[in-house]
Parts: C-alpha cells; sequence; structure tokens
C-alpha cells in the first residue's frame, strides 16, 4: 500500500555574529516519502549457484532519480560459519548519503511473496546494506520459489526526498573576523539557532507482512559485506563516556571589552564631541583608517598620542569602539534601532569596518516601508550599498508603494539627494 509523509522545517539562524547583534534569514525544508520497487529475476539457478563464495549477481535500476543495483550472492558473502548454508542479497545506492528504508521478499511462482524480512528504517545508502543471511538455500530449492531454474526477489525501497526553499537575501553577513585581525585562528564565532518546526505527517502504513514459507534455519542474521563496508556496532548496554573536562566557549571578546573599559595598557586617547576615549593602536588597527593614522612609523614611536575627531556622535563612535573590541554592538532600545543603524552605517563606512556595514544594512532592510524608503535608499545609494538598495527598489516596485512613497518627506530627500536614483526607478517603471 502506497504512503507518504511530509515534514516542513522553517529556521531563523543568526550565526557568527557575537551577542548584541546578528544576521538572520530564513528558509523552508519540505521532506517527501517516494515508494517504488523492483523486482529481479534470476535465470539459470543451478548454474548461478557454480559462483564462488563472495562473487555475486548484479542488476541495475533507477528509482526516484538515483541509480540503484541489487546483488544476489548465490553463495553468501563473509566468512562466517553460521550463515555458510545461505545466500545473501544486498541493496547499493549509485549515490552517497540517499536516506531509504527497504524490503526484500522471494516470490513464489503463483505471484505471492513467499519470504520476506523485515523492514529497515531509514539508513545512509553510503555503503551495500542487506542481509548476509537472507535465505537457507536448501529450503530454497524446496519451495515452490524456484520454478524452471528460475526465481524473482523483489524489492521495495522509500526514499526521503528533501526539497529546500531558498529565501532571497539581500545581505550576506560574514562570520566574525576579530580573532583573524589580532592574529589569532582560534574559533571565536558564537551563534545562536532559533528553530519553529511544524510537522504534517500522514500515517506510513508498510506492506503487510506475507506469510513465511521458506523459514530460515537460524536467526536473519543483518551484516554489511565484508570487504567495502564500514562495521557499526553499539551495544545497548554501553554507558555514554563520562566527561571530566569541560571547556568554556570562547570569552577573547570579553577580555577586549575589559580593557576597553579599564583602560588597561592604553597608548592612544581620543577625543570626541567633548568626550575622551582611551584605546589601544593594536586593536584599533582593525580599522584601516584607524591602521593608517595610528600606525604609521612616526606614531609608532611615542608611547601616547592624542587624537581628536570630528563629525561624529560621542555615543556612535563609543558603540563603534565597542564592536571593534569585541565585534558586536550594544544593547540599543527598540525605538531607536531605525536611527542608530542608520548611524552606525555611516561610520561603519567611514571608517572601513565592513562587517559592521553589512550589519546595519541588513538590519535597515527590515525597516523599509512607505514613510522610510526614500530616506533609506537615499542612505543606500550615498555609502555603497548594493543589498540595501535592492530592498528598497523592490519594495517600491510592488503594488502601489512608489505612489505612496512619492507623497512623503523621505522621497523629496532621495530627489534632492540622489537624482541618478529617480533615472533608474523611472527605468524599471517604464520597462
Amino acid at each position: 500500500m502506497p504512503s507518504s509523509s511530509t515534514s516542513t522545517a522553517r529556521t531563523d539562524a543568526a550565526v557568527g555574529a557575537p551577542e548584541g547583534d546578528y544576521h538572520r534569514t530564513t528558509s523552508e525544508i519540505d521532506a517527501t516519502e517516494v515508494s517504488g520497487s523492483h523486482v529481479l529475476t534470476i535465470n539459470g539457478y543451478s548454474r548461478a549457484k557454480g559462483l564462488s563464495r563472495n562473487e555475486f549477481i548484479s542488476s541495475s535500476f533507477t528509482f526516484a532519480g538515483h541509480s540503484w543495483s541489487i546483488r544476489y550472492y548465490p553463495n553468501g558473502c563473509g566468512t562466517y560459519k553460521e550463515v555458510a548454508d545461505y545466500a545473501s542479497v544486498y541493496l547499493v545506492a549509485g549515490a552517497p548519503d540517499v536516506m531509504a528504508r527497504f524490503s526484500i521478499s522471494l516470490f513464489s511462482n503463483s505471484g505471492r511473496p513467499d519470504c520476506s524480512d523485515y523492514m529497515c528504517q531509514f539508513l545512509r545508502m553510503s555503503e551495500p546494506r542487506g542481509f548476509q543471511a537472507f535465505v537457507d538455500r536448501k529450503a530454497l530449492e524446496l519451495s515452490d520459489c524456484i520454478r524452471n531454474d528460475s526465481f524473482k526477489i523483489r524489492r521495495d525501497i522509500t526514499m526521503l526526498k528533501v526539497i529546500k526553499h531558498e529565501v532571497i537575501k539581500y545581505i550576506d553577513v560574514p562570520p566574525s573576523d576579530l580573532v583573524r585581525n589580532l592574529g589569532d585562528r582560534s574559533a571565536l564565532e558564537r551563534g545562536r539557532v532559533r528553530c519553529d518546526i511544524t510537522v504534517i505527517t500522514e500515517t506510513i502504513v508498510p506492506p503487510a507482512r506475507p506469510v513465511i514459507v521458506v523459514p530460515p534455519a537460524r536467526p536473519v542474521i543483518v551484516v554489511p559485506p565484508p570487504d567495502n563496508t564500514i562495521k557499526e556496532t553499539k551495544k545497548e548496554e554501553d554507558a555514554p563516556l563520562e566527561r571530566f573536562v569541560i571547556v568554556p566557549p570562547p570569552d577573547m571578546h570579553q577580555h577586549l571589552a575589559h580593557l576597553l573599559s579599564s583602560g588597561e595598557g592604553a597608548n592612544v586617547t581620543i577625543e570626541v564631541d567633548g568626550e575622551t576615549f582611551k584605546a589601544h593602536r593594536s586593536i584599533l588597527a582593525r580599522s584601516p583608517v584607524f591602521k593608517a593614522e595610528l600606525l604609521s612609523p612616526m606614531e609608532e614611536g611615542t608611547s601616547t598620542s592624542c587624537v581628536s575627531i570630528k563629525n561624529i556622535e560621542a555615543r556612535i563612535f563609543k558603540a563603534m569602539l565597542h564592536f571593534i573590541y569585541t565585534d558586536s554592538l550594544p544593547d540599543i532600545d527598540e525605538g531607536e534601532a531605525m536611527v542608530m543603524a542608520q548611524k552606525f552605517l555611516a561610520a561603519a563606512d567611514r571608517y572601513g569596518l565592513e562587517r559592521l556595514k553589512l550589519i546595519c544594512e541588513d538590519k535597515l532592510c527590515n525597516y523599509v516601508d512607505t514613510p522610510s524608503v526614500g530616506t533609506i535608499l537615499a542612505l543606500a545609494e550615498q555609502h555603497g550599498c548594493d543589498g540595501l538598495k535592492k530592498a528598497c527598489l523592490k519594495f517600491l516596485m510592488s503594488g502601489s508603494n512608489l505612489k505612496a512613497a512619492i507623497e512623503t518627506d523621505g522621497f523629496d530627500h532621495l530627489a534632492n539627494s540622489c537624482p541618478s536614483v529617480l533615472k533608474e526607478l523611472l527605468a524599471k517603471v517604464v520597462l
């Protein structure tokens, strides 16, 4: 009886960003089952018995877009004495990591299955899987499964088919490069994953177990072939391994944050809008702009120095310093999130902090709406934010959004500051 099941998984993931900022993406996965069967007819059973042990007869077929083959060992495979009197049958997938379950049956000449093995659960078909002690040869020869020196083996297969639906991403935020910038390649990246799963499953009804007319003399032994298979053994009574050492997660960003807040070892003072910040030249060098200013041959010879920076708010500079030291932004009130993201983006572009710039782009994509699209599009054009620009243009080209956005003050700002964008938008409307 055919059967099916469907499961859908939706994920929101933030990977590679320390606490305080993260990049969100979405995806959907649909998992369904595809079932089918294949019948292998062995003509010339008496001749096949002349094959040596571990030699097989093989038949290939295609199912669910993958190539498969059935291997029949007339005199069995392996070296175990317990299965010396048995024939062996295996299923081989032509592609790695195929997930499937299967059953094997012998057919009598009446057309019904007379000997069936149990249904195996989903296995990774990266190597041959099957039954070393499939059927006792003498019992097989005494049954009515063999007629006119031939018999049939049926293989029923159910394969898991996974379809992943990608969601358009405008911004690809790279993982944290704090450790790489500081000369240590150990993994600092931290991540968090939120997973909401909805599963809709129909009852899976396996094929009815037929009456076994040709029972094996001993219990069926399920083992992989001897030469090209990795043996997997696991004893239920084995206790889980006890861990004596617990390795904590990386905490370099916490130590660097302490250096910033305490000022220990600081060798440069920065004045911004009436406030002073003590910092370390070598860490500020994560910014190519600071690197050029503070690590020049003339500056390196001085023990301390003072730098004055204009045209940036003290709180924006303080948050940017926090990012340089920890690769994360401090907590921001939700009411200020959009405005702060715009200011952080401008600061990141000014000081060459590409990852911070992409994080801000990604956040601003979530705030594109009728009142803000004009202002955000102008910002994207001025700072070369291609992903954010695409998000704005897509919003304007959808439905009546463009007509509504034209009436806003933000669109007036766009027209005055970036007239070239209006020409590009007009060209899209005409086309």
